[in-house]
Parts: structure tokens; C-alpha cells; sequence
């Protein structure tokens, strides 16, 4: 198997073979991690392994493969195809491509902070809360609904580490995650909510053991929390821009602000034909760009998403509440039409919103801005 090598420091050696990548550590490390076998703190790991194990969706031959074998058997399987030590080895696994790991290295000084992601959301973001997928019972898992994508961390810091600041790199960098999915302005695919995460996260935190005195703190408030946080959340970013497509300026589609409130990109022209003539309508088509993601429109359309939030968490009375949703659709369609001197005049042609079904307002609100437009 070909493995290419894309970091060695004196503390380990980072390689990609085929679908894995593959972390030996070069001094004797203090581990903390999600996986199977030598799970929990140990000190006894030698390799930080991520792979993918299968693929994205409609792999069931694999799912099944892996799940007859359990997963402690299966980490001994992954071990043994590229020639490790199973008793000594600390692996995660994934959907994601091993080709689209993110790197980000930050330093204070000498101390060196290093993230390896790989990431993806677009079948398995979740919010810690939402309702959830799978049941553990006496007899084994039971299935409730499929998931699809994982986050997946290899955190190493340079200096050895008090137990309870290792704990907490852990808080720090799950909190680093969840800012990089607020920035791409990443929903939960089981409730409305921002996702913080995905239901499959994984992770590797390794320190080594003998590497100065033990830091007593890896809080945001203090710098190696600093540094934790920025490479997280810069690698999480990255590993998302190649998985999935998520780079910010491309976030600002009216179907990513308003997707979860039923504006749906696959029912779109469908939806929307019986509000505009057919000659507008062939204009769209042709031009549905211009509207996903012209930028006024995307701001006032991420503007309508916070504030059908705040109606759900109670933030805003429901006595306002309509009126508010309609004040904002109606400056939609007067961004989409660039006439916002018509603001008034929309106002007054858009029916009276309702929060629990926002669609139809929503499409009227395009329908009215893009046959105003050139008129």
C-alpha cells in the first residue's frame, strides 16, 4: 500500500495510505479518544488511525459487513489491513474521503498545536437535543432512522498535559467544531435548529507524556485554548470546503438560509409556476442564479430564517410575529426586484404571513420581486 507522508514532527508522523490516514506517535503519548479499542485515557496507544469505512449512502453491503463483525472485531480488521497493532492503535471511521483531510498547525512560541479533520454534514448535522437515531438496548442497537456524514478530529499538542486540562481540550475542541458549523451556517437534518455536530463525531486528543511541565489549562480563556480552538476550527472549515462543497460565499443561497423553513431547491420551479406568466417564468429558468444568490436577497432571506428562530424560541410575541415575517418578505422581493423604493407597494400586495407555514409567503415574496424587476 503507497502511504505519502503529510506531516512529521518530533512528537509523530502523520501518513495517507489509500483510505487511511495513519498518526505514529514517537514518544510515548497520553490518549484520549472515542474509539472501540483503547477508548478513554490511556497511555498505551501508538498509532491514531481515521479511515473511511464505507461509503456515503446505499453502501449496505458494508454496513452489514461491519456490523456482523462488531466493532471491536472490526478495529482489529482495520488494523490488520494495514499492518498495525491492534492493542495499541486508537482508530475512527467515516464516510469522508482520507483526500480531503485538513491540516491547521498553530503556534505560540514553542508550543505547537496540530488538527487533522476530515468532515462532513450533509446527511447526519444534528443539534444536541434533537430527537435521535438509534436506541441501545440489552440486546443490541436498534436502528430508528439512517444517518450519513461525521466529523472526525485528531487533536495533538506538543506539551504534556495535567489530566483534567486534557478533559477539557476535549470541551474546547467540540466548541471549536460547532463555531466552524455556525460560520457556514450548518442546520440540523432532524429539527430546525443550528447544528453543533453530527451524531457520529469522533475523536483523538494526543499529548506526550514527558515534554515539559504538565499545562494545568486548555480553556478558551487561555492560549492553548486559543490555539486549540483556531486549528479546529480552520481544518473543520477546510475539510467541509472539499467534502461538501460548504465555502462560505457559496452559503448564501436562498435554499441554505431557508431550507429547513420549506423553501426546497428540488420543488423550487414547481412550487413557484403558478405565481408568475409564463414568460417570467422561462426568464427564471434561465437565470435562477441571479436569484439563489444574489447577495440582498440572501442577507434579508438569512434575516427572515433569525427571525422565524426567534418566533420558535419565544424570543418575539406571537402578537408581532406575523407582521414581522411580512415586513421582511416584502423587503425580500424588493432586494430581488433592486427597487427599494417599492418596499411600501409589496408590503401591501403579500398576504398575511403565517410563522408555521412560511413557504407560500416566501414564494410569493420571489414571485413579486422577480416580475417587478424589469418592469
Amino acid at each position: 500500500m503507497r502511504t505519502e507522508e503529510l506531516r512529521a514532527t518530533p512528537e509523530f508522523r502523520l501518513t495517507r495510505a489509500s483510505r487511511f490516514l495513519i498518526a505514529e506517535l514517537l514518544v510515548s503519548h497520553r490518549v484520549l479518544s472515542t474509539s472501540s479499542r483503547q477508548g478513554g485515557e490511556t497511555e498505551a496507544v501508538r498509532y491514531l488511525v481515521n479511515h473511511q469505512s464505507c461509503e456515503g449512502a446505499g453502501h449496505r453491503e458494508r454496513e452489514a459487513y461491519i456490523a456482523g463483525l462488531g466493532l471491536e472485531a472490526y478495529h482489529v480488521s482495520v488494523c490488520r489491513e494495514i499492518g498495525i497493532d491492534p492493542g495499541v492503535t486508537a482508530s475512527m471511521g467515516t464516510a469522508a474521503n482520507m483526500n480531503y483531510a485538513a491540516i491547521s498547525e498553530q503556534r505560540d512560541g514553542t508550543l505547537c498545536v496540530t488538527a487533522v479533520v476530515t468532515a462532513g454534514v450533509q446527511g447526519n448535522a444534528t443539534c444536541a437535543g434533537d430527537p435521535a437515531a438509534w436506541r441501545e438496548t440489552e440486546s443490541g442497537w436498534e436502528k430508528m432512522s439512517p444517518l450519513a456524514g461525521t466529523i472526525n478530529t485528531m487533536l495533538f499538542v506538543n506539551r504534556s498535559l495535567a489530566s483534567g486540562a486534557l478533559s477539557r481540550a476535549v470541551v474546547t475542541m467540540t466548541e471549536a467544531k460547532t463555531a466552524a458549523l455556525m460560520r457556514l451556517a450548518v442546520r440540523s437534518r432532524s429539527s430546525k435548529d443550528a447544528a453543533t455536530g453530527t451524531g457520529t463525531d469522533q475523536y483523538s486528543v494526543a499529548v506526550p507524556l514527558s515534554s515539559g511541565q504538565p499545562l494545568t489549562s486548555t480553556s478558551p480563556h487561555v492560549k492553548l485554548g486559543e490555539l486549540i480552538g483556531v486549528a479546529v476550527r480552520d481544518a473543520t472549515l477546510e475539510a467541509l470546503r472539499w467534502q461538501n462543497g460548504l465555502e462560505p460565499s457559496y452559503t448564501r443561497s436562498l435554499f441554505h438560509a431557508l431550507g429547513v423553513y420549506g423553501l426546497n431547491e428540488n420543488t423550487f420551479f414547481k412550487d413557484i409556476a403558478p405565481l408568475l406568466s409564463s414568460a417570467d417564468m422561462e426568464l427564471l429558468e434561465r437565470n435562477a442564479k441571479a436569484v439563489f444568490y444574489e447577495p440582498l436577497t440572501a442577507a434579508t432571506a438569512y434575516a427572515i430564517a433569525s427571525i422565524l428562530d426567534r418566533i420558535r424560541y419565544g424570543t418575539l410575541p406571537a402578537a408581532t410575529a406575523r407582521e414581522a415575517l411580512r415586513q421582511q418578505a416584502a423587503l425580500l422581493a424588493a432586494n430581488l426586484a433592486a427597487r427599494l423604493e417599492q418596499w411600501p407597494d409589496f408590503l401591501g400586495r403579500l398576504a398575511e404571513a403565517d410563522p408555521e407555514r412560511p413557504a407560500p409567503l416566501l414564494l410569493s415574496a420571489i414571485a413579486l420581486g422577480w416580475s417587478s424587476k424589469w418592469k
